[in-house]
This record gives structure tokens, C-alpha cells and sequence, in this order.
């Protein structure tokens, strides 16, 4: 089957890899119509986080059709066309069942393999799908491919952000880092009330979309903070939804919050360094928010909006690739060539 390996930080490389098979009987295999190049993927690819096994299939993002059922699979048949959230979930542990499937006790995130031990990934022409009545969701008629792949991550997770953010009618707030899931968002904190939305970029296109979206774009700099502070009567934003994951982000979002504010946290540290102390934290009287997110859940929550048309996702994604031009997307990707924002994998 065609498939976009790992090989070492910078390279990935398209092989021919046999089709997965029935492992347990609550698993399924998907034929994949679509797949996600999510910049988490971009972590092992950059050498953020390390341990990856050569040659692990990678992407968490799919949607697909399903062509053969494990014997404990209760909801799915073949023929079903499904997408699935970036970590599998029971659906019956007590995270399932309290809201945080993100934290499922037999979850697995797709596209990881240590030590011979995980998950393969989704960017590849057929995905095994284990726990599959707890992780996929059938696909409504009405909605696209691209538009549930976003569910099943990017617009999960930039609505989680704004969730967490506590946006409120009349509020103001900012956006560190406008790659699609800081654009997506603006569009949930958009559709919460918000009154006025900063977005921080160092990316002009980036922020050119972000005022599409009806933002106040910004260069990501010490200017910003000044313009923002004059905005906000010298206060600052109620809350920043950090999207980037790193200390420079995360330093320009605490500067950016009023005391009393929320930092909401979706970018993924991969240091333990922090760009301020609980000293500073507790002298702001601040809220600090973050985490993974239940996507699973959000995808329940969501999917009939999007449906319905109260959310158009489909322009979110810029660029299209096969399989075989994986070295290509990821340079392209990785690089922000050609205006990239979100690119996908069709198979």
C-alpha cells in the first residue's frame, strides 16, 4: 500500500508497505480518501521530539471508508464512510465517559511507533483502526472530506482553545500563531461573542487571513504589545489562545493578559522551559489552561454545525498532494512555501 514514512529528522520518504490487517476485534481497516499533514507531524519531522521509528507511517488525520470489521465492532459495517479524531478512544473508561477522551486509558495517537510499541499512522493508503466503535464517526452526506478531516483536529482543537479561553460576548482576546488551527480559532471565538480578536503572526499571508476572518492581524513583536495595551485601556486582553508551543509564544502571551486573564494553551511545548514564573503568574492573578484536546468529543459537538453550513472549512485547506510527492509536501509545509496553510495527502 502507498505510504509516507518516517527515515530521520528532515526526511521522510513514500514506500510500498504490506496492508494492515485485523489485529483485535474491535478494530476496522480504513481505505483513506483523504489525509491530514497536521504541524504536530512536523515535530518528529523537525526533531522536536525524538524516538520515532524509522520507516513509522506517519499523519493522525483521515477519512475513509471502511472495508473489512473486526468480530466486536458494533456500529460500523463495510461500506461506511467514516473520519476519526487523532487519538483512538474506548468510549467507556472513565475519561471517555467524563468528557476527556483525549486521556482515554487504552488510547493511542496514530502515527507513533517507539520502540517497535504503537500506533501506525494515517497518511498512508490503508489505516487499521483500533477501538473503532469508540473513535469513528460516520460522515453525514452533507459533509466534505476536507471539512471532516478538520473536525477530527484543527477545528476540534481551535474551538477547544476558544472553550478554554473562556470567550465571552464583548470580550477582547488574541491569537498566538495563525497556522490553521489559530485561524479556526478566531472562527470559534468568532461565533462565541467575541468582540475584538488580535492576531499575532509573523507570517504576512497568515495574518492577511486572519483579517479575512475579521481579526486585527499583527506582526508577532514588541509593537504589537504597545497597540494592544492602547486597545484595551492599558489593561491587555482577557485571555490569549497560544497556538505555537514555544517560550518566545508563550512570553508574548503572558505580556499580551490582563491581570485576572486566561492563558489557553494548545501549542505543544516539547521543552520544560517556561518563559515566566508561578512568582510572575501569581502576580497577574492568572488562569493557565492547556492540554490535549478531547477531539472525539468535539467532533459529537460539532460535525451537524459544519453540516448545516454554520462553519465553512473547506478553504482552509491550500494545498493537495499524493502520496508519492511526500518529500515535496513536507518542504512545502514545513517551509510555508507557496502560501501553505494546510496541506493534505488524496489518495
Amino acid at each position: 500500500m502507498k505510504s509516507v514514512c518516517f527515515k530521520e529528522v528532515g526526511r521522510v520518504a513514500f514506500l510500498d508497505l504490506p496492508e494492515p490487517q485485523i489485529v483485535d476485534p474491535t478494530d476496522v481497516i480504513v481505505r483513506t480518501s483523504v489525509a491530514g499533514l497536521c504541524g504536530s507531524d512536523l515535530h518528529s519531522f523537525l526533531g522536536r521530539e525524538t524516538g520515532l521509528d524509522v520507516d513509522t507511517v506517519m499523519g493522525h488525520e483521515v477519512v475513509g471508508e471502511i472495508v473489512e470489521v473486526g468480530t466486536g465492532v458494533g456500529k460500523f459495517i463495510v461500506g461506511d464512510r467514516v473520519f476519526a479524531p487523532f487519538s483512538t478512544n474506548c468510549g467507556n473508561c472513565f475519561y471517555c465517559q467524563t468528557g476527556l477522551p483525549s486521556r482515554c486509558v487504552a488510547g493511542q495517537l496514530f502515527g507513533w511507533i517507539q520502540n517497535g510499541k504503537g500506533l501506525g499512522g494515517c497518511q498512508s493508503e490503508f489505516v487499521r483502526v483500533p477501538l473503532a466503535d469508540g473513535t469513528l464517526l460516520k460522515k453525514p452526506d452533507g459533509l466534505s472530506d476536507i471539512a471532516a478531516l478538520l473536525l477530527g483536529d484543527n477545528f476540534s482543537t481551535g474551538y477547544y482553545c476558544a472553550e478554554m479561553a473562556n470567550v465571552q460576548p464583548g470580550g477582547s482576546y488574541a491569537v498566538v500563531g495563525c497556522g490553521t488551527v489559530g485561524l479556526l480559532g478566531i472562527v470559534a471565538a468568532k461565533s462565541m461573542g467575541a468582540d475584538r480578536i488580535f492576531a499575532l503572526d509573523p507570517v504576512a499571508d497568515r495574518r492577511k487571513q486572519a483579517e479575512e476572518l475579521g481579526a486585527i492581524a499583527l506582526d508577532a513583536n514588541e509593537s504589537a504589545i504597545g497597540m494592544i495595551r492602547d486597545q484595551t485601556s492599558g489593561r491587555g486582553v482577557d485571555a490569549v489562545m497560544e497556538l505555537v508551543g514555544n517560550p518566545a509564544a508563550q512570553k508574548l502571551a503572558y505580556q499580551l493578559i490582563r491581570s485576572g486573564g486566561i492563558m489557553s494553551v494548545i501549542g505543544c511545548h516539547c521543552t520544560p522551559d517556561f518563559a515566566f514564573s508561578p512568582v510572575d503568574a501569581y502576580d497577574k492573578n492568572l488562569t493557565y489552561r492547556t492540554g490535549r484536546c478531547p477531539a472525539r468529543r468535539y467532533m459529537d459537538l460539532l460535525t451537524d454545525r459544519v453540516a448545516n453550513g454554520e462553519f465553512r472549512l473547506d478553504a482552509f485547506v491550500t494545498h493537495h498532494f499524493t502520496s508519492e510527492d511526500c518529500v515535496e509536501a513536507y518542504d512545502v509545509f514545513s517551509n510555508r512555501r507557496d502560501g501553505c496553510l494546510k496541506a493534505v495527502f488524496v489518495f
